[in-house]
């Protein structure tokens, strides 16, 4: 599992608070522990940190939509109020997510379908 020391100083994260990373890297480690179970992954040559790279990548992303769905739209306080516009908003089903999720441990790994000796 990646340590939040990683995120910090090699990575360079900054959006994820160190009180919630366990949670979000134990969430990333089981999905990419799913990857390797379904696909055929493997680091390319030289890059031995890709994996907790990947991870990294991974828990920025489930924050990013774990914050997503709490962004208040309007405020009120007494009787002043403030609404923040409507415009697009993130696509934040199970499906959008997976698909993020897969593309940010793409950027770091080599995933793919098959055996990678014969067709890959």
């Amino acid at each position: 599992m990646v340590r939040y020391e990683f995120y910090t100083e090699i990575y360079r994260g900054d959006s994820v608070p160190k009180a919630e990373f366990a949670a979000l890297a134990r969430d990333a480690a089981a999905q990419l522990a799913r990857y390797k179970r379904i696909y055929t992954v493997s680091a390319p040559a030289g890059q031995e940190e890709s994996e907790q790279t990947a991870m990294c990548a991974m828990i920025d992303a489930l924050y990013y939509f774990q914050t997503a769905g709490s962004r208040a739209a309007s405020v009120s306080v007494g009787s002043v109020s403030s609404s923040v516009g409507q415009g697009a908003q993130p696509d934040c089903t199970p499906k959008a997510q997976a698909a993020e999720l897969l593309r940010c441990a793409r950027q770091y790994l080599d995933i793919y379908r098959g055996c990678g000796r014969c067709c890959g």
